[in-house]
C-alpha cells in the first residue's frame, strides 16, 4: 500500500485508498456517457466505424492526472487501473450488451520489458461491470514503435494502418466489442486497433479509455 498520493505525493490519511480526497475532488472527471454525442466521437467521424467513444478523466500535461497515468504505465502501479476501471464502471449508466473487452495491445518486447499491460486491470473491471469476456489476445502489435508524436498527422496514419492485426477473425465475427487503452491524443492508435477489429465481419465497436486530451 503506497504511503503518498498518486496524484500529488502528500501522505494518504486513514481510509485514504491509492489518491488522497482533495485529489480525488479535483480530477477532471468529462461526464461523458454511451449514449449523448461528445467530441472525442468527433474526433473518429469520418475515419473509422465505431459505435461510441467515452473517456473517464480529461488529461493535461501538467496535473494530477498526468501523474496517475504515469504510475499506472511506468512505475508497476497496476492497481491504478483496477481503481479507475471500478469508478468508471460505477459510473455507467447505460447497459450495453458487450460481448468481448478488448485492450490495445503492446508489442511482446514492451510487454516483456514492462511486464504488464497498463490497462489490463482497467479492462478487467469493465468486463466484470458488462458480464463480458476480458481477452488480452484478439490483437497483436506488429512492430516495437517508437513514440509517433513528432511525425506528421499524415506519417503516423500510415504507420498505424498496418501496426495491429486481428490475431482471428472467427473469435469477434458477430461480437460487439469493447476496445479499451488509457490516453487518448489525436485518436490514430484507435483508429488503428478498430480498423484491424473491423476486418471480422459484422462486428459493433465501442471504445473507452481512462483519458483524453482535450
Amino acid at each position: 500500500m503506497p504511503l503518498g498520493c498518486f496524484g500529488c505525493n502528500t501522505p494518504l490519511r486513514k481510509g485514504e485508498r491509492l489518491i488522497c480526497t482533495v485529489c480525488r475532488n479535483e480530477l477532471p472527471l468529462t461526464e461523458y456517457n454511451f449514449t449523448d454525442e461528445n467530441p472525442i466521437d468527433r474526433i473518429f467521424y469520418g475515419r473509422i466505424n465505431v459505435k461510441k467513444v467515452n473517456s473517464f478523466l480529461f488529461f493535461t500535461k501538467n496535473g494530477v492526472v498526468k501523474n496517475i497515468i504515469h504510475h499506472l504505465k511506468y512505475k508497476n502501479q497496476q492497481q491504478l487501473g483496477s481503481f479507475f476501471g471500478l469508478w468508471f464502471a460505477q459510473s455507467i449508466k447505460e447497459r450495453l450488451d458487450i460481448d468481448i473487452v478488448v485492450p490495445v495491445p503492446l508489442h511482446k518486447k514492451k510487454l516483456t520489458k514492462r511486464g504488464y499491460n497498463q490497462v489490463s486491470l482497467f479492462g478487467q473491471e469493465l468486463a466484470l461491470h458488462f458480464n463480458a469476456s476480458y481477452q488480452e489476445n484478439v490483437l497483436c502489435k506488429t512492430a516495437n514503435t517508437r513514440t509517433l508524436t513528432k511525425k506528421s498527422r499524415f506519417s503516423r496514419w500510415k504507420v498505424n494502418q498496418d501496426l495491429y492485426k486481428l490475431t482471428n477473425n472467427e473469435d469477434v465475427a458477430g461480437k460487439t466489442i469493447l476496445l479499451v487503452d488509457d490516453v487518448i491524443t489525436t485518436g490514430a492508435t484507435i483508429e488503428a486497433c478498430a480498423t484491424a477489429l473491423n476486418k471480422a465481419q459484422n462486428v459493433t465497436i465501442y471504445v473507452a479509455t481512462i483519458a483524453v486530451v482535450p
